[in-house]
């Protein structure tokens, strides 16, 4: 009790520069999906591959990363994740300087040349960097809260910023793509990915100096809140609603992408919008995210997890199939960009203004799902969070999925993917994230 002070002052340097490690992650990882309207003028079916490379990394990089972690401390897992995002860029960079007149080989009688391999392998390597520092960001943030709802608000607060940059990303895509056509190219988007760099290498001289405290084995409780598993051997796979929550978690960051990620493709394929427009659309999508996550981070010392997850997946059920089943032909004025009128109001089908008000629901759900998952854990904490990294992959696989069946029978219907999905966490919410062992 009487270390409570200093241990309070001495927290505030490291939850800032958690929270400057959180707006990194969405800066970075929102750049691949309005990325796949650069491609998608060479290739139909490139639209969410290089979302899916990103997130491809979380698979093989979740677990490993969270041993990382445990083996050479936050610190210096942050530096890594850093290094080797500032690579990530710099190649999708170099997949703009060369490539394009050299083919490898063919998809459906279509050459594939060397520069959207370039590219993918640029996705992936960013995959790893986000992936390592979501294992350092997510459980601490969640031990200098204290865990429970003061971590989950710590988490939501982290995810405000997370928001935040979110909503830059599609934004300066869309503004440097301006109009897609033939000769769209990657060069378009160099200035963003030249602002990447320089964030990447900043936040390297930032940690470098930043004292951030190392949980160790022996500072953790090796108490857990669960009685031990019936054979007596324990790990994070004894605990049903860790399981659970993997799976919510899987599809929840499905959902997140996906919802923008369709949504800018659709409106690129209106001929009333455009890919600034949809851009700017999208944008307003992350926006909402931010206000909901500060909304969260303001009431989460006094609203459980719980009844915010449960709440939040009914709401964006009830959004998702009235998009789906409203006319496209009604349209409603939303803001937007383009290069002759600038920032200004555009006519988009309604069913974009119901889809980007999800970004209020899922705003709340990675934090929650995270708070609810691990409660209990105990010393099986950083394991857990390796776990989740893993899972994080349903970002890629789930849009892609989405993509496929959008190209099948249609952008709106598509959606129904998402519904389900939403259907699955709000079983979580509800029934799922009680405490219990593996039996």
């Amino acid at each position: 009790m009487e270390q409570t002070t200093p241990k309070t002052r001495l927290a505030v340097i490291p939850v800032i520069t958690m929270f400057f490690m959180f707006a990194m992650i969405s800066f970075v990882t929102n750049m691949a999906a309005p990325f796949g309207n650069i491609w998608k003028t060479n290739y139909e079916w490139a639209g969410m591959l290089g979302n899916m490379m990103n997130f491809l990394a979380y698979l093989i990089m979740g677990i490993p990363a969270g041993k990382l972690m445990s083996r050479i401390g936050y610190k210096r897992t942050a530096l890594w994740a850093l290094g080797v995002g500032f690579v990530g860029v710099v190649v999708q960079y170099l997949s703009s300087l060369f490539g394009s007149s050299v083919a490898t080989f063919s998809v459906g009688g279509e050459p594939v040349m060397l520069n959207f391999l370039i590219y993918l392998l640029g996705a992936f390597v960013c995959g790893f960097s986000v992936c390592m520092l979501n294992t350092v960001v997510n459980p601490m943030l969640n031990t200098l809260g204290g865990g429970g709802n003061r971590g989950n608000q710590l988490i939501q607060t982290g995810g405000t910023l997370n928001s935040l940059t979110g909503t830059l990303t599609p934004l300066l895509v869309g503004a440097l793509i301006g109009t897609v056509t033939d000769r769209t190219a990657m060069s378009d988007v160099a200035p963003l990915l030249f602002i990447a760099m320089g964030v990447f290498a900043l936040a390297f001289l930032v940690i470098l100096f930043v004292k951030i405290p190392e949980p160790r084995k022996d500072d953790l409780s090796d108490k857990t809140d669960l009685p031990d598993s019936s054979d007596g051997k324990r790990s994070a796979w004894s605990f049903r609603h860790l399981v659970l929550g993997v799976v919510a978690i899987f599809f929840y960051v499905g959902v997140e992408v996906g919802i923008p990620g369709e949504l800018n493709f659709y409106l690129t394929d209106d001929p009333l919008c455009g890919a600034a427009i949809g851009g700017a659309v999208a944008a307003v999508y992350w926006l909402l995210m931010m206000v909901g996550r500060a909304a969260s981070a303001a009431i989460s010392g006094k609203v459980s997890s719980r009844t915010q997850l449960s709440t939040v997946a009914m709401a964006a059920i009830i959004l998702v199939v009235v998009a789906i089943l409203m006319p496209s032909d009604i349209r409603v004025s939303m803001p937007g960009y383009s290069v002759s009128d600038g920032f200004s109001m555009f006519q988009v089908p309604i069913s974009a203004l119901f889809l980007v008000l999800c970004g209020l629901c899922t705003s709340l759900m990675w934090g929650t799902i995270f708070n609810l998952s691990v409660e209990g854990l105990g010393r099986y904490t950083e394991q857990a969070s390796g776990i989740f990294m893993m899972m994080v992959v349903g970002g890629g696989v789930m849009p892609l999925i989405q993509n496929a069946i959008a190209g099948a029978i249609g952008y709106m219907a598509s959606y129904w993917l998402v519904v389900a999905m939403l259907a699955y966490i709000l079983f979580y919410a509800l029934v799922g994230s009680k405490p219990k062992t593996v039996k």
